[in-house]
């Protein structure tokens, strides 16, 4: 039972029967009302915007119309108690009846408690990570792939349909990179002392293997062409192997796609698709032949003072027209990503979700820009930036990776401190703030380490159901079985504030995840897992120093079934957060 959705239910009825009074001018938009916790305590269970938002349809001030509203609020035999706040806010406490039974509805529904049905099964296409197929992933990568993995799963269990995607950039300048590295590397493997690497080439060990591969599948024989005849053989060979360990990296930390889309495919085979789609703009209008005036104040790397193929970007809200082509013929990145994302419209995605990083923030308009044009305003794109992560060690910075040569990898910080810590806390920031992420303090078992004090709560919340048996023999081991005894607890015992508090708090959940989903911002489940497990050990540390708080009380079975009630709400809702996270909710921790 989500309570905010109900009683956002309630709040539009009374609207409704306002405006069947005559009291609206316009016909009022239900859509802006928002039911929502109040943000001071003290401010009642819940906060109701309606009387600001529609005060101007009904030609009152707020307040009045806040008054209106009130009445009809009154009205509902759960509300105990109704008052208007600041400029015109509707407060409401609730009779505890609502969140009793909202915890009764917790336990009964059990894994699934906070499924939404809100995206009425449309489909989103989610792209993240996207990392170059140059080398393996380094931490920076681990974020923008954990980021995208949860958003997906939280999209997911909001009642969206997702696709999980990585652009593998296959295609340009860097790869012939990768194809100069790996022969210089193949070259070693044949017992060719090679030096120093040259400046521009890639320097890190993890292409030996790729050379090593290449000599035994060739022998000698790649020696013996010239570069225009080997770059494609070994570039081809090179990206495979360098894809297949970062589907390696991806696995160690549990992240999954369900398409890996090639930018090479995009202009190979019997349709180039980039031309294709810029002749589809051209013809609309929106890619033309002309010149870019030279940039005001500072250095600009696109352009160049010739006549080029340029899209009319700014007709979209972009800041400058873009080029489209390069002065060799070749194809701009940003021409590629146009016809990606268009394949992406024409595959059915009207919501498109990118996930970037923080060097890619001045391309989000022009990106934006190409949707709109390519799907004539029918499809959306969020472009959410990851920023920068900052590896230290106690405090101290970490040293770069001897293997990769230039950074951390992804592989190797899940393999120090594991999977579960890794991926909570690439969520304990927001995505668009900087993560300072520390090996040592992600392992204390300790309050100041987020991941260990959420699993922590899970694992003690298990450990009262076993410590209940003592006193309750009957108690089920199998979960569902003890949902369902625990369903019919005497919870109306349950009448302590900090009781209710919990209570409310786990009712919050349906309304997080919903929230979370239409934001985009999965971190919003990581800081509410943790409001919730402190309110859950601060309850635990109550019951050292008052004997009738704890949560088994040897003499008083009932109000022992009673408070296992809350605490099975509590498990429910970790366990489903932490699944979300893709975290595990351990039963002990020792």
């Amino acid at each position: 039972m989500n309570v905010y959705s109900r009683y956002t239910g309630h709040v539009r009825a009374a609207v409704e029967a306002l405006a069947r009074e005559g009291l609206f001018r316009n016909q009022p938009d239900l859509s802006r009302i928002v039911v929502e916790p109040p943000r001071e305590e003290g401010h009642g269970d819940l906060a109701v915007n309606a009387a600001m938002v529609l005060a101007k349809d009904a030609g009152l001030k707020p307040r009045d119309l806040a008054d209106r509203i009130a009445a009809e609020m009154r009205k509902i035999p759960q509300v105990r108690e109704v008052a208007i706040a600041g400029p015109g806010f509707v407060n409401l406490v609730l009779d505890p009846s609502e969140w009793r039974a909202a915890l009764v509805d917790t336990i009964e529904v059990g894994p699934g408690y906070g499924r939404s049905s809100i995206g009425h099964g449309e489909a989103v296409n989610v792209e993240y990570v996207s990392a170059n197929p140059t080398g393996p992933m380094h931490v920076g990568h681990c974020r923008g792939a954990v980021f995208g993995d949860v958003l997906a799963n939280v999209l997911a269990f909001a009642g969206y349909q997702v696709t999980r995607e990585y652009y593998v950039n296959d295609a340009g300048a860097q790869v012939d990179v990768l194809a100069r590295s790996a022969y210089l590397r193949y070259r070693e493997a044949l017992g060719e002392n090679v030096g120093p690497i040259p400046e521009g080439l890639y320097p890190g060990d993890y292409l030996k293997p790729v050379g090593a591969a290449l000599a035994a599948e060739y022998g000698r024989t790649l020696l013996q062409m010239p570069e225009t005849e080997w770059i494609p053989t070994v570039r081809a060979k090179a990206i495979d192997l360098m894809m297949s360990e970062i589907r390696g990296d991806l696995a160690a930390l549990n992240v999954r796609h369900d398409v890996f889309f090639s930018e090479r495919s995009l202009v190979e085979g019997s349709t180039d698709q980039v031309e294709q789609t810029i002749a589809w703009l051209r013809q609309r209008g929106e890619v033309y032949e002309g010149r870019l005036p030279p940039p005001k104040g500072k250095a600009n790397e696109e352009w160049e003072d010739r006549e080029q193929t340029l899209f009319k970007s700014t007709d979209f809200g972009d800041d400058v027209d873009r080029p489209l082509k390069k002065s060799d013929g070749s194809y701009t990145y940003f021409a590629s990503d146009i016809a990606y994302h268009k394949s992406k419209f024409d595959r059915g995605f009207r919501q498109m979700i990118d996930v970037w990083g923080s060097d890619h923030g001045g391309y989000v308009k022009r990106m934006q820009a190409a949707v709109k044009a390519i799907s004539k305003g029918e499809a959306d794109l969020d472009v959410k930036i990851v920023q920068l992560v900052k590896l230290f060690r106690a405090g101290e910075p970490v040293k770069m990776s001897k293997r990769a040569g230039e950074f951390v990898t992804l592989r190797e910080v899940v393999e120090e401190v594991g999977r579960d810590a890794v991926r909570f806390m690439m969520l304990y920031r927001k995505n668009d703030a900087a993560l300072d992420f520390d090996l040592a303090q992600v392992i204390e078992r300790s309050r100041d380490n987020p991941v260990f004090y959420v699993q922590y709560g899970h694992a003690r919340a298990q450990s009262v159901f076993r410590n209940a048996r003592e006193v309750l023999p009957d108690l089920p081991t199998d979960s569902r079985a003890r949902a369902v005894y625990l369903a019919s607890a005497p919870i109306d015992k349950l009448d302590h504030p900090a009781e209710l508090s919990m209570m409310k708090k786990i009712t919050l959940y349906p309304r997080l995840v919903e929230a979370a989903a239409l934001s985009h911002e999965p971190h919003r489940i990581a800081f509410y897992l943790y409001d919730l497990a402190s309110e859950f050990h601060a309850f635990w540390t109550r019951g050292k120093d008052s004997p009738h708080l704890r949560f088994i009380i040897p003499n008083d079975p009932t109000m022992t079934v009673a408070r296992l009630a809350l605490v099975q709400g509590i498990v429910t809702v970790l366990a489903s957060g932490l699944d979300l996270l893709g975290v595990e909710s351990p039963d002990e921790m020792r």
